[in-house]
């Protein structure tokens, strides 16, 4: 795969989507297509959705190409990312499997299907990643794991890395792993989101107007995301800083303590990393 990152070298099949009816509808990954359209030249990026006019409205953001079918969405593509319920990737995998050229990468981003199983849909040669990615792509602050399989030279690793990355971060992670990375990022939102509603509702309860509470909380949760990205502490001495001897921080910690706020994210993740299991 020519570099993601370089439209100079960039082929005329460098990056598809199959996107699924959700995904657009939602926008959960369609603001990644609009990031990734930074790092490819739109012009090289073609979109195929049954629903043709949701694919158009799309390109019609990024000035991505939109295809007529699947057989010639994979005939373009170097880099074939297929954006599609688990419940349906075997039939789509079989409108694209016999178009789709033999230096393509397939690239998944379904949950609970094994890259063992990918294979055994398209052939035991074919180049597969197994992509998580999570929601807050949509405002370029994603986190994906990236697994290949043993086809898949390090060089298209790197540029499957590459466009994920456009969007946020992305790490090249042992598929063995990608159970604790759905617990974790993929799943993790969501306990923020929560974590969030509960502090602003404390704040609430102490008379602060809520969207002023929600401003507070998020960004709170923001700075101290940041805080531990870029000094590279430990989470555990960075929350000893803002605990005074005595003070207010240390009694808000017990009060957590007692609640078993650390047993409960943790088992939280654990149950969330178990259900992708027995998908």
């Amino acid at each position: 795969m020519p570099s993601a990152l370089n439209s100079k070298s960039v082929s005329e099949r460098e990056a598809s989507y199959v996107p699924d009816n959700r995904c657009l509808r939602d926008g959960q990954y369609g603001p990644g297509y609009r990031q990734a359209a930074h790092a490819i030249a739109a012009d090289h990026i073609y979109l195929y959705n049954i629903h043709k006019e949701k694919a158009e409205a799309l390109a019609k953001e990024t000035g991505a190409v939109v295809v007529d079918t699947p057989e010639e969405l994979a005939r373009q593509s170097q880099g074939l990312i297929m954006a599609v319920k688990p419940n349906i990737m075997e039939s789509a995998l079989e409108a694209v499997r016999e178009s789709l050229p033999a230096d393509s990468v397939l690239i998944s981003i379904a949950a609970g299907i094994s890259l063992e199983k990918l294979a055994f849909y398209t052939g035991p040669e074919t180049k597969i990643v197994r992509v998580m990615p999570n929601t807050p792509a949509m405002v370029g602050e994603g986190m994906a794991s990236v697994s290949p399989n043993v086809n898949v030279t390090e060089a298209e690793t790197a540029d499957v890395v590459a466009i994920f990355s456009s969007f946020g971060k992305a790490v090249v992670t042992d598929e063995k792993l990608i159970d604790a990375v759905c617990g974790l990022s993929g799943s993790g939102p969501a306990y923020v989101y929560m974590f969030i509603e509960a502090l602003a509702d404390g704040a609430v309860r102490e008379g602060m107007p809520r969207q002023m509470a929600y401003t507070f909380a998020a960004q709170t949760v923001l700075g101290a995301a940041k805080m531990v990205l870029e000094t590279g502490r430990h989470p555990g001495a960075l929350k000893d800083d803002v605990c005074s001897p005595g003070g207010t921080t240390i009694e808000a910690v017990r009060t957590l303590e007692e609640s078993s706020f650390r047993a409960a994210t943790m088992n939280a993740v654990i149950a969330s990393a178990e259900k992708n299991k027995s998908l």
